[in-house]
């Protein structure tokens, strides 16, 4: 493996897979549009996507001494992409994850899963995850593409709504966020009211510099 490819790193309590530098989305607020690195954990531009087993031999690295399941909190699929563009090798890394560590899985996505396959996704999350959280950025579906610039276009904002409403049978947690101070007050109410709606979780992230 490549000195330079960081596939794991962590950020607080938590165990991060960095597993494509792919995304749909061309987001204005990108953390990767200002640096290459998170928490120290080395360049998270990948040379090349790993592949399953390379990533799982990761694992094991980072448990050289037998104590990963009690080192981490939860293991997060986010990093400099959208992790759900390889969505398949996604599940059957949660799969290894939960079955030999028994530690908690969560995605960090912009919830364009079923857009990127051209198919329904969620029911494909079952018994891997255990939490997804989708950026839902602002209320407004125009203000939304304006953001993201994806390349589905202004329905990407429906997707994401549909996406959320019907994952949250498969997930036992569904949250969707947006980050402080970059809407108002007012917004960050239409963006409750939108999860009381559709029966899933509301949560205001704190800015990251």
């Amino acid at each position: 493996m490549e000195k330079s490819m960081t596939i794991l790193y962590e950020v607080y309590d938590n165990l991060y897979v960095n597993l494509t530098n792919r995304c749909p989305c061309a987001c204005t607020f990108c953390l990767r549009q200002t640096m290459d690195e998170m928490n120290h954990s080395g360049s998270l531009w990948l040379k090349r996507e790993p592949t399953v087993e390379e990533v799982k031999e990761e694992f094991r690295k980072f448990d050289k001494d037998g104590t990963l399941c009690t080192k981490y909190k939860e293991v997060v699929f986010c990093g400099f992409g959208e992790p759900t563009e390889r969505l398949e090798e996604l599940l059957q890394i949660a799969g290894f994850v939960k079955e030999q560590y028994g530690l908690p899985v969560r995605v960090n996505t912009n919830g364009l899963s079923d857009l990127i396959h051209g198919k329904p996704t969620a029911p494909m999350f079952a018994g891997y995850v255990d939490m997804i959280s989708i950026s839902l950025n602002t209320p407004d579906k125009e203000e939304y593409y304006k953001l993201t610039k994806s390349k589905f276009g202004e329905e990407s904002f429906d997707a994401l709504l549909k996406f959320a409403q019907e994952v949250k049978e498969y997930v036992p947690k569904v949250v969707l966020t947006t980050v402080e101070t970059t809407i108002s007050k007012e917004e960050e109410a239409e963006c409750m009211e939108i999860c009381r709606r559709i029966g899933v979780n509301y949560r205001i992230r704190p800015w990251e510099e």
